[in-house]
């Protein structure tokens, strides 16, 4: 049996996609909680795996001729585990183009603009000093909602992002997704995207990813330290 990935994580969106991945794949895993809020980020074992100082990263054991190897960047390593298992990647060549695409749309659109409202809206106001600032919510609210006009559109004709296949597309937009009601969303005119929602959030390697260390997810929001280290440095 191989030796279990190590996954370093904590509860968030970003950090989601490799659970749920993980989880779907049926992969061994052994989670190494990376605190965010107290800053487990920038400790120097930790940056050896992901220099960028951002969760979630991965060590495989057994990776690329049997040699470990770590991987940060939640596309990346969800396109390596796709890879390495030969699921949710898609069966031909068009599909892994689509795949790939929509894995690029989350992760140079989605996840920042969402997370962009999500600062502006719920985070920046309740700093200290506060920062309420009306055209950085009205730019990332409408810029989040056009782009769940563009996932709702692409879901109008087929099951899932990529097409009539589950694929870590669908794994790595849909943490992000589910907390439309934080960025100020609605779903009253995207039926197709409400539909993809229950329909990802019933199956049980999402529930699975997303129920990991759950109760470690706290409120940012009234947490002033743990805001200075998420965005003083």
């Amino acid at each position: 049996m191989p030796a279990p990935i190590d996954l370093y994580y904590w509860p968030t969106p970003n950090g989601w996609k490799v659970s749920i991945a993980l989880e779907e794949m049926g992969l061994a895993y052994d989670t190494h909680l990376i605190d965010i809020g107290s800053g487990a980020q920038f400790e120097p074992a930790f940056l050896k795996i992901s220099p960028n100082n951002r969760m979630p990263a991965i060590v495989d054991p057994d990776g690329p001729d049997g040699a470990p190897i770590s991987i940060f960047e939640s596309g990346a390593i969800l396109q390596y585990l796709a890879r390495k298992t030969g699921l949710f990647c898609g069966a031909t060549e068009r599909e892994r183009i689509a795949v790939d695409q929509w894995v690029m749309w989350q992760m140079g659109g989605l996840g920042p603009m969402a997370g962009q409202a999500h600062h502006f809206l719920k985070y920046a106001p309740n700093m200290t000093p506060a920062h309420d600032l009306p055209y950085a919510k009205d730019r990332y609210r409408n810029e989040t909602a056009r782009l769940y006009g563009v996932l709702d559109r692409q879901l109008s004709h087929q099951e899932f992002v990529a097409g009539d296949f589950i694929s870590i597309a669908d794994f790595s937009i849909w943490g992000w997704a589910s907390l439309w009601e934080g960025q100020q969303q609605t779903l009253e005119d995207k039926p197709h995207m409400a539909r993809w929602l229950d329909t990802m959030s019933a199956r049980s390697g999402v529930q699975a990813g997303r129920a990991l260390y759950a109760e470690k997810r706290g409120d940012i929001a009234k947490d002033k330290g743990a805001q200075d280290k998420l965005f003083k440095r």
